[in-house]
Parts: C-alpha cells; structure tokens; sequence
C-alpha cells in the first residue's frame, strides 16, 4: 500500500514580519512534518496588500511548490507580467477572463508518480462581486480531473457560510478545503462524509500583536473615526499559522488534518 501524500499550507504571509519567521523557523517544522507538497498562500507578504517577484523567489527558496492568492493578488501591478508566465503562482480562478494569471495548476510530486491538482478561488459575500466561484469551480475540476483526483482548494472568503456551502458542494470531489482571508485561524478542523478535509480558515503567519496584521492603534483608529488610515504593519508577536493534511493517493480522500499554530499561544491547554 502506498504511503498517504502529505501536504502542508502555510496560511496568509502577512509582509516582512511573516516572511521573516517562514525564513528562520519553517525549516524545523518541515522537518518535523515532512511534507511532499507545500502549498503558501501570499497575497498579503508585501507591505500587507500584494506581491512581488523577489518574494515569490524567496517563498520558492524555502521549498514551497505553489503559491495562492486572493483579493490582494492584483494590488501591485509590477507582478501582473510576472504571473502571466509562472503557472505556480495561481490568483483567485474565478476573477473575469482578461486578468493576469492562473487560478488553478496540476503539479507533480516530487520523488514519485502523484500528482495535485490545486485551485484558488474567492468568495462574493462581503467581497467584490466577480465571477460565480461554484461554477468557475465545476469548470476548472472537469479539466483538472483528467489528470490527478488529488485536489486542494484554498477558499479565500469573507464569510463562513460561503467557505461550508461550497465544501458541503464539492464534498467528495476535492481531497480538501482550506478557507484563508480572515487571518483568524478556526478550530472546526474536520473530514466531510464522502472524505473532503476541510477548515474555515487557516489564519496567518504574521505578526499577533495586532489586528489581523494591522498596527493596533491604525486599526482603532480605522474604527472609532470611521475614516481610512494610512496601512501599517504590526512587527511583534509573530507565528506561523497553517494547516498540514494527508491525502489516500488510492482514493484521493483526506485521512488527517491538522492546524498548526508555532510557536502556540501560551495559554492554550
């Protein structure tokens, strides 16, 4: 028997701060994990909102395979020439035809014959109102099918009951779900019935002492004058949020699933 193929996601990388602490502290844990694939979601890892080239080189560096995005994909265009010809960078599926980028790839593993396939796409609710991501969904898995049944899905959404109707749809088609965009990482880790992993949302890998991210007084700021502030990122406190799953390669369903947190809040028991 074949053994299970282990993925790990590293959750939203939230600037400097978070890419510091992927650099110092992600080799011991894929050490620890020894994962096969490794799937990082960036779309905030420059200066909040956006990426760039040099950091999608340094995410490759430390061993990440493919890279997903979200609504922050697009806000800095000098990347916009750079995703047109990198099909491991993926960009929410689901944004009209005509934008730059992929928003699903089929990978090979390395050391072996298997192969994942893995799809972005982002929810309406709360969020700018593209594409249907359930029929984009239904599009992208016919073509993906053809040639892996292994499949994981990054949702990046605003609102729960968005992430769980589209898990409670694909239950069974996909290997597993994991929601990112909140930055808050959720404890409702699970296995569907007819064997999709699923999480609402993986949190961040960033700095804690904060806002999701954002400088503490910015944000207060933000929601007590009720007027836009200047973006900041919060620098202490950081952690490395994500999620590490195995998948059946036999039946592509997911057998485990993990959240991590490092270092762990110290008052969690």
């Amino acid at each position: 028997m074949p053994k299970n193929l282990s993925i790990f996601f590293i959750a939203d990388i939230v600037g400097e701060p978070g890419l510091n602490i992927l650099e110092t502290m992600f080799p011991p844990l894929r050490q620890k994990y020894s994962p096969d694939f490794i799937i990082a979601n960036a779309e905030n890892s420059h200066e909040g909102r956006g990426l760039n080239r040099d950091i999608v080189k340094r995410l490759y560096d430390i061993g990440v395979n493919v890279i997903t995005g979200g609504n922050h994909s697009f806000d800095k265009w000098k990347i916009f020439s750079y995703m047109k010809n990198d099909e491991k960078l993926l960009r929410p599926m689901n944004y009209p035809k005509g934008n730059a980028g992929y928003g699903y790839g089929v990978y090979p593993v390395e050391g072996s014959e298997l192969k994942v396939g893995v799809l972005n796409l982002q929810g309406r609710t709360f969020m700018p109102q593209i594409d249907d991501p359930f029929t984009t969904s239904d599009w992208a898995l016919e073509r993906i099918k053809k040639e892996t049944d292994i499949v994981f899905v990054d949702f990046h959404a605003e609102a729960t009951a968005e992430k769980l109707a589209y898990a409670w749809n694909v239950d069974g088609t996909v290997s597993a779900i994991v929601g990112t965009h909140t930055h808050v990482p959720t404890n409702d880790a699970r296995i569907f019935p007819k064997g999709t992993g699923y999480i609402t949302d993986a949190g961040m890998t960033g700095p804690f002492d904060s806002v999701i991210g954002m400088d503490k007084g910015t944000s207060i700021r933000r929601f007590t004058l009720g007027t836009p502030q200047k973006y900041k990122i919060a620098t202490d406190d950081n952690r490395i949020c994500g999620v590490y799953l195995e998948v059946d390669p036999e039946t592509a369903k997911c057998v485990s699933i993990e959240p991590v947190i490092f270092p762990d809040f110290p008052n969690k028991t």
